[in-house]
């Protein structure tokens, strides 16, 4: 056999090494394509049809995008603050059932909670800008950031506020209508908040939403433990606290029965330092809430908003999440790495998750991660808004 062939050989046999190296997970890995809406530091983000046109449309903090080709448009003006865009979320809702959708904007200083007006039709079509609108002053602050889901099963979501700081009172906010003056003698009636003080012992960072003791009624996880929801009228308030742990967690903490035994475990990030865990729940002490904690990922830092949807279309839920690039001004552990987002498949029978990259170096995450449709293909789409800018990160399935 000639040199030539010798090498050739050689060469054959090392590509061939390679691809049955490759694992069968990597090889169905799904293939994505990023496009850049803006560059911003804000970290907020959702999704809704804002133009009523059919189409999901993106709106980040200072702009919405409208579909299909996500050109930036004036929503309202934002604040920086101590490196940080004065947003900490975007909640599209309907706040005064006009039919056209609203944001509901959260900030980590401010006590106060606005919420923007969509102008219509026509104002949207001349880029104007959103109006302001109060919902109420919380005379709170430090917020690390706050999810919008219902408690209480009435069908409309409530405001639920997450502290940075440790033992201070934890708050749902319940969307309310109430009467008020208008400049012009008369009344109308207004949206607002009112607050439910579930808890003045504890908060801590870290957020998330489930039944934790199997008795039927939503919990709420927050980084000094947890609160169990008494039996009836739970937004009454006096919740139970349980301080089984002290953690820096992400917001949200995922509440999920991950393995199939009837007991809702928890999936949480490190939101300013290494480590990404699942809980698998034990069968509790003398009422005590037992967990075993099984390592995700420790390659990369910051993992401060988890996100689960079906990327892959087989009817079971992926888990995606990344590095909140420059979290706390790239002062945490691995803070000044690049940016980075992924998605981890769950196994039933080994009860592990693979993992699988959707980018390194450019996309990373900020505190809300959406899915959804966003151009018409049947497959979910990623929106994602943090300090290395906002994306559409498009699902382009696994052929």
């Amino acid at each position: 056999m000639s040199k030539q062939l010798v090498r050739l050989a050689g060469t054959v046999a090392l590509i061939l090494s390679i691809c049955l190296n490759v694992s069968a997970a990597e090889r169905d890995s799904i293939r994505w394509t990023i496009k850049q809406l803006t560059v911003d530091g804000n970290e907020g983000i959702d999704v809704a049809d804002f133009d009523k046109d059919g189409k999901l449309d993106v709106i980040a903090g200072r702009s919405w995008y409208a579909a299909p080709e996500f050109v930036p448009r004036p929503v309202r003006t934002i604040e920086d603050w101590n490196g940080y865009v004065e947003s900490n979320g975007d909640y599209a809702y309907d706040v005064d059932g006009d039919g056209w959708i609203d944001v509901i904007a959260g900030s980590f200083r401010p006590t106060e909670v606005h919420w923007y007006k969509n102008p219509g039709k026509k104002s949207l079509h001349l880029g104007k800008m959103w109006p302001k609108r109060l919902l109420v002053d919380t005379e709170t602050s430090t917020n690390e950031g706050q999810l919008f889901q219902d408690i209480d099963g009435d069908g409309r979501p409530e405001w639920i506020v997450n502290s940075w700081t440790k033992n201070v009172p934890m708050h749902i906010w319940k969307l309310k209508k109430e009467e008020r003056a208008t400049a012009q003698g008369k009344s109308e009636l207004v949206p607002t908040l009112k607050k439910i003080v579930i808890g003045t012992k504890a908060n801590g960072h870290g957020l998330g939403i489930g039944d934790l003791n199997g008795d039927g009624r939503t919990d709420i996880v927050v980084g000094q433990g947890w609160y169990e929801q008494p039996k009836s009228n739970g937004l009454a308030g006096n919740w139970t606290f349980h301080a089984d742990w002290d953690l820096h967690a992400s917001i949200p903490v995922i509440v999920r029965d991950l393995d199939g035994d009837g007991r809702n475990d928890l999936i949480v990030g490190q939101g300013h330092d290494f480590g990404l865990h699942w809980w698998q729940q034990q069968p509790s002490e003398n009422g005590t809430l037992q967990w075993k904690k099984h390592l995700i990922d420790s390659t990369f830092s910051q993992p401060h908003c988890l996100h689960m949807a079906d990327l892959d279309g087989d009817g079971t839920d992926e888990l995606l999440t990344g590095k909140r690039y420059y979290a706390h001004n790239g002062n945490d552990p691995g803070g000044q790495e690049p940016p980075c987002l992924f998605y981890y498949q769950w196994n039933d029978k080994s009860q592990e998750f693979s993992k699988h990259i959707i980018d390194k170096g450019v996309v990373g995450t900020g505190l809300q991660i959406r899915t959804a449709d966003l151009n018409g293909d049947d497959r979910l789409d990623i929106a994602v808004a943090g300090k290395n800018g906002t994306f559409v990160v498009f699902n382009n399935g696994t052929k």
